[in-house]
């Protein structure tokens, strides 16, 4: 009989804990010992997403572990993600493809039929791979949601994969968080985790060592390790808007604002701006005036067009943001900020949103009219006003033609892309990614009279393995290796 692949879920007690992360970082640990490491998560909810290989969407961390193990990223990576287009609905991509948009209501009655769509892209990958390294979502304490389950221990009993914990100590109530967890978990939910892991730890984590025996004596789990938290995590592409808090410090009086949209999206798109020394790179959030002293404002992605235009003017950012090109100052929109900065969008079809014409900023001789095919596709092209060669992506719905369409910001596969004011200073293209390449950020920054000194790249491959050598040195990975290994067998006797 053909043993299963190796399979291990990095489940934990809370949004943000570090799943992803973790993930990331064992994933790099694993492959640098030979080993072929697939990354998988059953079910995302994000609206930062990546374009894969095969041509559809994932969740941006799924893309980043990709990276991490050193594998192009694909759908099957990924085969449900949920893109948040209000606070009750969502856009649900299905192996990279739209297949619908639910109510949190109607998803939670529809979930269920989605387990065989994540149950073969998980065997698709089980079957190329030395190992497969599983992310859950959120919590599997949420009992109310654990009917029909695709996420967390739905997932892990259906693929009969090994789990293990991990808990978030920066917050604080971790001992709880776990042993809570542990008591509101079915017998057969508790005997699947193998142990648990203490995240994000500052100080000294010998100070702690009470801490993991109440834990083991509250749930029977065996401590894996505690790790330390590590700055260059930071560096990292982040999935959820929740990390736009983080702060960037920088002395730099050039300011880059970034109105914080209610649905931005794929706003990685700006981490290389925020790792450039001559940059400081702002977030500006709703009710807060756009810094008038700022360099540029970038209008970021947006899963919902129509409705952040809306947000925007509600915030009075539109007042902003005219002052500021009045003064002079340069603007750029990106994906749906590129469409907000139109004469028009028009959405015929309702695709995103209420069927109708809304008025945009009128800062580009450009109208969108929203179609209901979606592009999402990788690109690679030129810089117009450079000739810097750009790679990127485009994840978007509608087309955008006008006068300023004469004057392109780039050339993608032989077509142009975007639109350019006459003076230069508005501008706006449907790609994303743009500046994770050196050379047209470098070309960028240089309107700007800021000499970037940043390798991007590089310095993405020095965070990863900066955090594989730290789960290297602090978690037993050989004890991980083992529990993963044990996939086969019967789950360990309930705690």
């Amino acid at each position: 009989m053909t043993r299963p692949t190796p399979a291990l879920m990095i489940q934990a007690t809370g949004s943000n804990a570090g799943k992803s992360t973790l993930v990331a970082g064992l994933a790099r640990v694993l492959v640098r010992r030979g080993l072929k490491v697939a990354p998988f998560k059953p079910q995302n909810m994000s609206n930062n997403a990546a374009v894969a290989v095969d041509g559809g969407e994932i969740g941006r961390a799924q893309a980043v572990q990709a990276r991490a193990a050193r594998l192009p990223p694909s759908v099957h990576m990924n085969p449900v993600l949920l893109k948040p287009e209000t606070d009750t609905g969502a856009q649900v991509i299905v192996q990279g493809q739209r297949w619908g948009r639910l109510g949190a209501t109607n998803y939670l009655d529809k979930k269920a039929a989605l387990l065989p769509f994540v149950l073969e892209s998980f065997a698709k990958l089980a079957r190329d791979a030395d190992i497969v390294l599983v992310e859950g979502a959120g919590s599997p304490a949420e009992t109310n949601l654990r009917a029909g389950d695709i996420a967390n221990m739905g997932f892990a009993e259906a693929a009969n994969v090994p789990v293990l914990l991990a808990g978030d100590i920066d917050r604080g109530g971790v001992i709880a968080s776990l042993a809570g967890t542990h008591l509101v978990l079915e017998p057969d939910e508790r005997a699947r985790i193998h142990g648990f892991i203490i995240n994000k730890f500052r100080g000294d984590a010998r100070l702690f060592d009470r801490g993991l025996a109440e834990i083991t004596r509250f749930t029977g789990w065996p401590s894996l390790g505690v790790v330390p938290w590590l700055p260059q995590a930071a560096w990292l592409p982040a999935e959820d808007a929740v990390d736009l808090d983080r702060a960037r410090d920088s002395s730099s009086s050039r300011i880059i604002a970034v109105p914080m949209l209610a649905r931005i999206a794929n706003f990685d798109d700006l981490d290389p701006l925020g790792m450039e020394p001559g940059v400081k790179l702002v977030f500006v959030p709703p009710g807060q005036p756009i810094p008038g002293n700022a360099d540029v404002v970038i209008i970021p992605g947006s899963k919902s067009t129509l409705g952040d235009l809306a947000f925007l003017r509600a915030q009075g950012w539109d007042i902003d943001i005219k002052a500021h090109v009045r003064r002079g100052g340069y603007l750029l929109g990106l994906c749906g900020g590129y469409q907000m900065l139109g004469t028009s969008i028009a959405d015929p079809d309702g695709v995103d949103g209420p069927a109708g014409t809304v008025a945009g900023l009128g800062l580009l001789d450009i109208s969108t009219v929203m179609r209901g095919d979606k592009s999402t596709t990788l690109v690679s092209g030129i810089h117009c006003g450079s000739g810097a060669a750009v790679e990127g992506y485009e994840i978007h719905l509608g087309r955008s033609d006008g006068a300023d369409c004469a004057r392109p910001v780039l050339t993608i596969d032989g077509r142009p892309d975007g639109a350019i004011s006459p003076d230069g200073k508005v501008q706006g293209t449907y790609v994303h990614g743009l500046f994770t390449g050196d050379a047209f950020r470098k070309a960028w920054l240089a309107q700007l009279g800021i000499a970037s000194t940043l390798a991007y790249e590089t310095q993405i491959e020095t965070a990863l393995d900066a955090l594989a050598d730290h789960l290297e040195a602090h978690l037993d990975i050989d004890q991980i290796l083992r529990i993963a290994r044990s996939r086969h067998s019967t789950s360990a006797s309930t705690a």
